[in-house]
């Protein structure tokens, strides 16, 4: 269960919901999460009332295309699916919102089963798996 946050700069509701998709394709894609397993909050940025920063950190030349993906999940995956990943985030980025691969920034955090709590104060994952490590 991933839960997804992307930020984009002066983007409409269509935009942010073609961004949303490509993640949650590329997510299953490559790691194998099922469709309805989507938690996402999406928000874009006027440049005005709010914006995002950017520089040209590692020589990517970003412009205010700029998209932000954080991804949170419970740890267990091989480096080569995270690269599979990301690769196919900008992929469908560009595919679907036309957004620039080089202006696709993401970052990935891991955490354990006990991080989890999907309603009423519980953490449901803690004590549903007998193997609290099992990504999901």
């Amino acid at each position: 269960m991933p839960f997804v946050r992307i930020d984009a700069l002066g983007t409409d509701p269509e935009r942010l919901d073609a961004l949303g998709r490509a993640v949650q394709d590329a997510l299953g894609e490559t790691i194998g999460f099922p469709p309805e397993d989507r938690f996402q909050v999406l928000v874009g940025h006027d440049g005005v009332n709010s914006t995002l920063r950017y520089g040209s950190y590692l020589g990517v030349r970003r412009d205010d295309g700029i998209v932000y993906v954080a991804i949170t999940m419970r740890s267990g995956r091989r480096a080569e699916q995270k690269q599979a990943l990301y690769r196919r985030i900008a992929e469908l980025a560009h595919e679907y919102a036309g957004t620039e691969p080089r202006n696709v920034f993401i970052t990935l955090t891991e955490n354990e089963s006990v991080d989890w709590s999907f309603g009423y104060g519980e953490a449901q994952y803690a004590t549903a798996s007998s193997d609290p490590a099992a990504p999901a």
